[in-house]
Formats: structure tokens, sequence, C-alpha cells
């Protein structure tokens, strides 16, 4: 069972990622991909310093190219110095993957972590699940240090292993990737942790051990972006999570074809999509889902622009279908070239089909990338209504990522060739912001979102 597991586990963590071969690297080899790592930033990213300065990044790479000191150095190592620098960037699609394969090594020779999951909210890191043995620590508790360590001090290591655009998004990937992991990745194994921890606004001391990270923690636990295709009804209202926008579309557009068969079937008045926990994915799925409920042709963006550079040229004439009209631009438009790509409208459905009573769309801070994109369409649109909290991607934002891995490691590495503006135009820098606000505490099985909006519909009736 533990080998099954573990199998499970390192595909889910190495999404997107390529597998090594090579798990040591010399000095060399690694001050070469970093190179290889700035100077394709420098040509490939659609707008490397919207949130960073030059000034800053090149400080940066010379501050983590003078830290490579060893001269054998493993795959765990290189992928954190490499984040490290990928990180100043601040943009959430312009990233380097938690390293899923060094964690699994580490899973297999019998490896411990932090026994607790936190959730971050108002500035507090909060308790959201307790994997030890100490059950005197409640379920928000607030941790205010580690190993004598401030908390703060202890998330300031951690935040340069994340990219995101601001502290609210970084915090939702520490949340989706988890703390212990994390706390892993860069603090390495501890075996005993000794912890302040605030309740009630008492502050008490506790020891606790560490625990195994396959049966302690990762078999105990669920990943945090986990949409899954669900329809149920509640009396007059209908759910429907579509899952993430991505996988077989042929299988997904059957579920969306079949669900809203059903909704009709059952004279739905109200539909809650529920767009939270999704890790997003393509247009071409939340366009068919959107197609359904709106009641005029529309567009997922107002503005879809690439840049093409000599990298991503090298790369597409490598890896990506030359004949097709998207890439045959990449090539055919000078390098440095910044152009507009064009989307026609996605028309509705027919109005026998469409959904055409009041529709409402969750989020929060874990509607990631065409998610957060989705639910700005809808709101801009007017097509539905947005509850829960303010997403942690923006709605208007560099992405529209490609992929290339580094010659020495093989570390994948994910850039932003585009930039997409919202339907309404707001290049605003904030997520998604409801129309009506629920917050989701601790992310945990209390679904205040899904039942605040069900509670105000009743009244409502």
């Amino acid at each position: 069972m533990k080998s099954d597991y573990l199998i499970i586990l390192l595909f889910f963590l190495s999404l997107c990622s390529f597998s090594q071969v090579k798990t040591k690297f010399s000095k060399e080899e690694v001050i070469t991909d970093l190179k290889t790592l700035q100077e394709s930033l420098k040509d490939a990213h659609y707008n490397l310093y919207a949130y960073t300065s030059e000034q800053e990044f090149d400080a940066v790479y010379l501050e983590v190219k003078a830290s490579v000191i060893k001269d054998s150095l493993n795959l765990l190592e290189a992928t954190s110095i490499f984040q490290r620098l990928i990180s100043v960037v601040n943009n959430g699609h312009t990233e380097i993957d938690f390293p899923g394969q060094s964690y699994g090594e580490y899973a297999y020779a019998g490896g411990t972590v932090f026994p607790l999951e936190l959730a971050f909210e108002d500035d507090k890191s909060l308790v959201r699940k307790n994997f030890s043995d100490n059950h005197l620590i409640k379920i928000g508790s607030e941790i205010l240090s580690i190993n004598g360590i401030a908390i703060s001090e202890v998330l300031s290591q951690i935040y340069p292993q994340i990219s995101a655009e601001r502290l609210y998004f970084k915090n939702a990937k520490l949340e989706m990737y988890s703390f212990p992991r994390l706390y892993w990745q860069v603090f390495g194994k501890q075996d005993d942790f000794e912890l302040e921890i605030r309740s009630n606004k008492m502050v008490r001391k506790y020891s606790l051990k560490a625990v195994s990270l396959i049966e302690g923690y990762e078999m105990k636990r669920t990943e945090v972006l986990n949409a899954k295709k669900t329809l149920r009804f509640f009396e007059e209202s209908a759910y429907l999570n579509p899952g993430d926008f991505g996988g077989e579309e042929t299988k997904y557009r059957e579920f969306i074809d079949s669900a809203f068969v059903k909704i009709k079937e059952r004279k739905s008045k109200n539909l809650i999509v529920d767009l939270r926990n999704n890790r997003g994915g393509d247009n071409s799925f939340s366009d068919y889902l959107v197609s359904y409920f709106a009641d005029k042709p529309f567009k997922w963006n107002s503005s879809f622009t690439l840049k093409s550079s000599k990298f991503l040229k090298e790369h597409v004439r490598v890896n990506n279908d030359t004949t097709d009209v998207y890439f045959q631009q990449i090539l055919t438009h000078k390098s440095g070239e910044i152009y507009e790509y064009e989307f026609a409208a996605h028309p509705p459905k027919s109005i026998q089909k469409r959904f055409v009573g009041e529709v409402y769309v969750l989020v929060n801070r874990q509607s990631h990338s065409q998610a957060a994109v989705t639910a700005a369409q809808i709101q801009d649109y007017r097509f539905g209504t947005i509850v829960g909290e303010e997403t942690g991607d923006y709605p208007s934002l560099y992405a529209s990522q490609f992929q290339y891995v580094l010659s020495n490691t093989g570390i994948a590495v994910k850039v932003s060739k585009g930039y997409i503006v919202r339907v309404n135009g707001s290049t605003k820098e904030e997520g998604v912001i409801p129309d009506i606000f629920i917050k989701d505490h601790l992310l945990d099985e209390d679904d205040e979102i899904l039942s605040g909006l069900l509670k105000r519909i009743d009244q409502k009736d």
C-alpha cells in the first residue's frame, strides 16, 4: 500500500514537471543552469519587471549565485536555489514547482514532517489540521513561534520558494502546497518542535514530535486543490462543481451536458457554480460551462497579448505544432515583439438548453488562474453573482505559461509569455472581489460560503 500511495503522491506533487534522472550536480552545472534561468527570463518573460525592478532582479541573481559554494549539490538544493531567483519576479505563473521528486525520495527513506497544517488569515498563522498526538491544540489556534523562531521569520524564509504577485497569494500557495512540506524544504528534517500557541487569548508552550510523512501526514489529509465534478440539489437550487478546467475535454463536456439536462428536468430556480479550490486550466473548458447560462455571445478576456522571443521560438520549433496558427504567429513575429491574439466570441447555448434562473458563483483564495478569470468574466458580463472571498490570483494577469527544462539539472521552469486583461478592461492589482463576501475560514469541512449563500437564498424566497 505504501508503494501504491507514493506513486500517487509523486504524481500529484510533480504535476507539470519532468522526471529527473540525475540527482547530484556539480557547482558548475548549477551555476550554468542558474545563468540560463536568468537569461531565459529576461528574454522570454512578457514583462519581467512588472512587479520587481531590474536592479532587484539582478541583485538577487548575484546573491543567489554567490550562495552556491558547495562543490556538489543535490536536486533539492538546486531546486531551492532556482526558486529563490524566479520568485523575485513576483509572478504566480512564472515558477518552479515544489520539489516533488525530492519529497518522494525523503518519504521512501522514512521521512517525518511538522505535524500541524496551517491556514493564513488576517495576518495570523492558524492551525488548520492537527496530526500530532497532542489533542489539546485546538483547530484555529494561532502559531506564534516554532523552535524559538517567530512565525513571521519562519515564513520570511519560506516565501522565497513561492512565486506569487503579493503576500495574500503567497499565503494561498503556501496553504496549497502545505506548510509541513515547505517547512521541510527550507528547514530540513527535524524530530522535535517547541511551539508557542495562542488560544482564547492565552499563550501556552507545547512540545511536539514530528510525524511520519506517509502514515502520519499524507495518508490523513486531502489536497487543498480538490475540485471534483459534482452535481447536487438543495430544494430549488442546483449545485454544480465543474472540476478543474482540464483533462479529457470530451468527458468534461459530457458531464456538463448531462448536468444541465438534469438541472432543466428539476426546474431549478437557482444555479450555484463552485469554482473554489480550483487549479484553473484552459478557456475551452470554462467557456463551454459559461455558455449554458450566458444570454449573449461572450469572450473570456478583453485583451490577450503575447510576446515572441528568441528563446520561445526555439522552444516552439522543438515542442509544438508549427502548422497551428497560434504557434505560427509566435514564429512570424519579431523577437521581443508584443502582439494581440484574437479569440472569437463564444455563443451561448440555445434557449431550450440554457439555464435561465439566478446564477451564483462561489470563489475563494484557492480559485486559481482560469478559475479566477472565469469568475471575473461572469461578473463583468453580469451572467451571475460572485460569492465568497477574494481570489488569490488576479483576473488580469501575466500567464499563458510555457515550460522548458534546464539542461544540466532537468528542473522544469514555467514562464509567462502572455498578458490577459479581464472582460471589463480593469488591470487593477487585485483578485476577483465577490459581490457577496463570505469568508472561507480555515478551508475546512465547515462550508461557510455555501451554507451562507443557501441561507441568503432561503431568506430571499
